[in-house]
């Protein structure tokens, strides 16, 4: 539930954050400009509007970056199998290479029988 909704929030944020990037012109010409082009107090004024922008920017972007990283303590985690998919291959491989040993230390055993094997 708490994954899905810091999911909702990266995804409100990147929408806002690309937004106010598209907005902004980095020559002077985007929205800041439009609204201080007739006079330094329409709106606040040139200045005004290019600071608005650039904390709007870098907060937005900073609060992106923390709810990816707090997202990260909220993804469902699997506690009951803790065993690796490469651990149970190897696991799954094990007891065929296991019963090769096992014969050839069985037939290191002397042979009790009175019989010469060298005739």
């Amino acid at each position: 539930m708490t994954y899905t909704l810091f999911l909702v929030l990266i995804v409100i944020v990147a929408v806002l954050l690309i937004l106010i990037i598209m907005v902004q012109n980095p020559k002077g010409g985007g929205l800041s400009s439009s609204f201080g082009g007739q006079g330094s107090q329409s709106l606040g004024g040139v200045q005004n509007t290019t600071n608005f922008l650039d904390r709007s920017t870098w907060t937005l972007a900073i609060a992106l970056l923390a709810l990816i990283l707090l997202s990260n303590f909220a993804i469902p985690r699997n506690t009951v199998d803790t065993r690796s998919q490469i651990e149970e291959t190897l696991n799954d491989r094990n007891p065929i290479e296991q019963t090769a040993p096992v014969s050839t230390e069985q037939s290191a055993t002397p042979v009790t029988s009175g019989q010469d094997s060298t005739n």
